[in-house]
Order: structure tokens, then sequence, then C-alpha cells
């Protein structure tokens, strides 16, 4: 999920919000994400207090149009408004949603899915198979391409509408999808996929009413009520750049089992503030940055958990000349300290990372070894090395002194960050200059998907079980790849993966991938995400995701809260 679930990031990047999931706190949970409280939310009888919840954010949400969102906030958001043919529950398994039910032909590669009669929007209209059919092809279709429109690519001639000079580029009729009729809906795939009934939640597969998408026009998903809703809440309220406001949807085939009437969500960057908020039970959970994690340290509200997002340094070699030299993008690779930055600046439970696919997200399909054990890690701190390297590579390109701006994130924790790197870099690289450019999430967004940047703080997080989410990215010319990177051996591992059946080849085919992309050193990676933070006791049913949105809100609840 682009930029930190991510990502997300898919996609977030050290954010405030618990439930956002964001580096300085996010989403606090002491079990391993995706687990809840250990109680079956939909067994428990809603409580008798307010069931209302008031939660922070440290960014605007991006896009609310689920053909187009990117990134870790909007999917946050969608997940929770929207619903596709399943969704993931607590355990991170694929639960109904629209779909009531499905079959798969023996083969792997037709998918027929029975769609809940109940299932409605909250104008009260039913959603039918046509929704998903104009969705998905509106996400290809070349007036509304989305960025995430490789995704797709499980279904059948999603990668050849996509390709130019291909018989049916830009067909999206071609797609392989069909309404067999209102309430059937069948999905062929190009090749068996193992993780495609997971990937049916993701905010690229929900479903959108035509017929109301071409009356909103241009407005369309830019305002609460611009948008048709099918999940669990309603968008009731989105003030821009100051927060939002959820509402249960009564029209929710669901709806007995949600049990919260009103989320409120408050954007605030500043942690000290957010802890005040806190405190004064303002708010019910708070990220926390470094310097408070030690202040609450067993505290009885603090939680923490891992995360499966990965945080790296793009190097655009599209831009600056000097970085399509592979010395000095290992160079600085191995210039700053990975671990005092994990340990001590962000000291959430992060760690540092060598490595792109994260650790603990997927395993052998046989001897179920983890794809990060089995491939090991690339790199290492080194300065004396890192200066080797860097005078070979100012040699090679014929200068002395190399200016470089970093495009950074405008949160608190961030800011830390950026100047971290920088003074790490200028310290242990003779002759390199770092200048810093923080910005506004999503303007951030848009200067990288524009490549208008010469190296930038991102962040990935899995969008779907499988090392894929994270190998796809940096294909040749990829919607996501954004720094010019491009090595026609990579594209053809990548391209051989896909389409490869034997479920052996095809995990040998990655490892090899991801050892390439770390022979270029396309990419620095900085850290294996940890979210820590403070909950209130009273909030339960929450339910993390390893992969895909971050959170659900559609089984919390509160339960003891004192009045």
């Amino acid at each position: 999920m682009k930029k930190s679930k991510w990502s997300l990031l898919l996609t977030l990047v050290l954010v405030l919000s618990m439930f956002l999931a964001a580096c300085s706190g996010g989403d606090k949970d002491d079990k391993k994400a995706g687990e809840g409280d250990g109680k079956d939310p939909a067994k428990t009888e809603k409580p008798s207090e307010p069931q209302v919840l008031n939660l922070l954010d440290g960014e605007e949400i991006p896009s609310m149009d689920s053909s187009q969102a990117t990134d870790a906030v909007s999917f946050e958001v969608l997940n929770n408004v929207m619903e596709g043919l399943y969704r993931l529950d607590e355990k991170n398994q694929p639960t109904e949603g629209v779909a009531e039910s499905h079959k798969i032909s023996e083969d792997g590669t037709v998918y027929t899915f029975k769609l809940n009669p109940n299932a409605k929007w909250s104008d009260g209209s039913k959603v039918t198979a046509n929704d998903f059919v104009y969705s998905w092809r509106k996400a290809l279709h070349p007036d509304t391409l989305s960025e995430y429109a490789y995704i797709m690519a499980p279904v059948k001639n999603a990668n050849a509408i996509q390709t130019e000079g291909d018989p049916l580029h830009n067909k999206v009729e071609e797609l392989g999808v069909k309404a067999v009729d209102e309430s059937t809906l069948e999905v062929t795939l190009e090749a068996p996929a193992p993780y495609f009934l997971g990937l049916t939640g993701f905010a690229t597969f929900y479903p959108q009413k035509e017929e109301f998408v071409k009356s909103q026009g241009d407005k369309y998903a830019l305002e609460a009520n611009t948008v048709l809703y099918n999940g669990p809440f309603v968008l009731s309220e989105w003030k821009h750049n100051e927060g939002w406001q959820f509402k249960k949807n009564d029209q929710y085939w669901d709806k007995e089992n949600v049990k919260l009437d009103e989320i409120n969500v408050k954007i605030v960057k500043d942690v000290a503030t957010g802890v005040n908020l806190y405190e004064t039970g303002q708010v019910d959970s708070v990220g926390l940055s470094a310097e408070f994690v030690d202040q609450f340290k067993g505290h009885e509200d603090l939680i923490t958990r891992g995360d499966a997002a990965v945080f790296f340094l793009r190097i655009n070699q599209a831009k600056k000349e000097e970085l399509k030299n592979v010395n000095i993008r290992k160079a600085i690779d191995m210039a700053y300290d990975k671990k005092s930055m994990s340990d001590v600046i962000l000291n959430n439970g992060s760690t540092a990372a060598y490595y792109l696919v994260p650790s603990d997200l997927t395993f052998h399909p046989e001897s179920n070894e983890d794809f990060r054990k089995q491939n090991g890690t690339f790199g290492e701190f080194n300065p004396e090395e890192a200066k080797k390297l860097w005078e070979t590579g100012l040699k090679e390109i014929g200068k002395d002194k190399v200016t470089l701006e970093l495009l950074n994130y405008d949160s608190e924790s961030s800011k830390k960050v950026g100047e971290y790197i920088k003074n790490q870099l200028e310290k242990n690289l003779p002759g390199l200059t770092v200048t810093i450019k923080a910005q506004p999430f999503a303007q951030k967004l848009d200067l990288e998907s524009k490549g208008d940047y010469d190296f930038s703080f991102a962040g990935w997080g899995p969008d779907y079980q499988d090392a894929m989410t994270f190998l796809d990215m940096f294909v040749t010319d990829g919607a996501h790849n954004q720094m010019g990177y491009s090595n026609p051996k990579y594209d053809e591992l990548i391209a051989a993966a896909k389409k490869e059946t034997d479920v052996n080849k095809r995990w040998d085919t990655m490892l090899e991938a991801e050892k390439v992309l770390f022979e270029d050193q396309a990419i620095s990676p900085m850290y294996q995400r940890g979210v820590v933070g403070l909950r209130k006791p009273y909030v339960k049913g929450l339910v993390n995701h390893l992969f895909g949105a971050d959170t659900s809100y559609k089984w919390m609840y509160i339960e003891g809260k004192q009045q």
C-alpha cells in the first residue's frame, strides 16, 4: 500500500492514530497483528453505554474514490465505509462481504460469486454484480486508469488491457469479469492465485454504482455526500484538513453486528497535543513518538505490536544524474546506522531492515519457511566502506561534491528521522550536502507520483499476503516505481513469477528477484515498522490486519467506560 500502509502503506508514516498505524505510534495492540481482544465480537451483546469512539490521525484523506486511492489513510477509511466481495476478519482470513458464497473451478481459474440479496448501498438500492464490473473496468479504463491497476493482474486480460501494442490494449470490456445476472459475478483468472479471495477485500476491487458515479461527475468522492457507501459505516462528515466522522450504516446487511454508532477522527500532527487529548479523556487512543515511549513505559494503557510495513529511501535515478551510479547508491545505503534509527530515534519496536519483503508475512506453501529467513539480508552499516564506494562513485561521475534533496513527510517524528539521515549521510560521505523538503501527506504523494524529488522517505505495507505485493512495485515504468529504476532481468523474473503455476518455481523466482533489486541497490531499506501507543481499556473488539487496510472498526465497541 502506497506510502505506508499501505502503501501503504500503503500504505502511513509516523502518524498519530493508533488505528491508522503510523510509524510514530499508530495502531497499538499487544497481540500479533490481526488479532483482537480474544473475544468473538459478533457474539457480544451491545453494551449499554454510548457507542462513540474518538480517534486521532495525522493526515488528511487523499482520496475517497476506491478505484483511485493509493495510500494507507484512504484505504483505512474505505475499508470501514465500503465492502468488497469478501473482507478480512480478525484472523486475517477472508470472510463474507457482499458475496455470501463462492465456487472455484477445478483448475482454480474461475470464481463464481453469489451476492448477498441484502447487500445495499447507503441510498437503499441493491448492490449488484454490475457494480463490480463497472468499478473494475473503471480502474483499467484509460480515462480513469488507477495507479493500482496492476493489482488486478490476476484477472484475465488485465495486463493485456494495460499494455500498449497488445491487441486488447484499453479494451476494458475484455476483462475477465462478468455479471451473469444481478446476483451472480463470474471472475476468470489468468492462472490460479491462492491469495485472490483475500484480494477481493482490497479497495481497488470494491464495487461502485455506475449511475451515481456518473451523476456526480467531477465531484464524485470529493465530499462525504458525493459517495455511496455499502460498508459497516458511512462517512457522515468530512472537514478537510480537520477531521471526519463515521456513523453506523443503517443499510448495511450485517448491521446487527456493528456496535459502534459513531467514530470521530481529529487530525493532529503534534504528538504532545495528542497525548494531552488522551490524558484529558478527549480521545480513546494515541500513537507515541520516541520520547513518550519511555515516559509511559509500564503504563497500563501502553500497547505495542509488530507490523509488516517496510520503510525505505526511494532513490530517484530518473531525476538525479548522480543517483544513476550504483556505487553512490550503495554508499548511501551503507552510510547510516539503521539499528540506531530504529532503537533510538523511533523507539517503538521497529527493527532495522536490510530487505524489502518483511519478516512474518509470507511463507513457503509447502515447507512453511519464512520468505525473509530464506533469502537473508542485504547490506550493512559500514561507514568506512561507504566512504570508499562514495569516492569511487564521485570519481566515476567526475564530481567531488553532490547536493541531494530528501523529500519527507511533515509529521513530527518523520522530521526527526529526516534530520538523522541528513546528519549521518553528511558525516560519513564527504562532499555530500542533504537538504530536506517536508510536505503534507497528499502533497508528498503527488511529488513522488510525478517523480519530482531526488530521494524520499517512503514506505510500503502489503496489500495481500504474498511477496509479490512488494516485488512488482519496481518493474520498469510500474505505477509505483516512481524513481526511474529499470532492469530487464528484474522485469523478466517478475513476469515469470506471475505466470508460473509451479509453487516452488514461483517462490524461487521471487527470491531471485529480490536479490537483483539489491544488487542494483534500487532502494535503501530503513526499518520494518513497530507500533506503540496508548489505548483506553474500554475500547474492545479491535481488529488489526497484517495486510490490506490496517484496521477494521466493524467489530469494535465500548464497554466499561466510566461515565
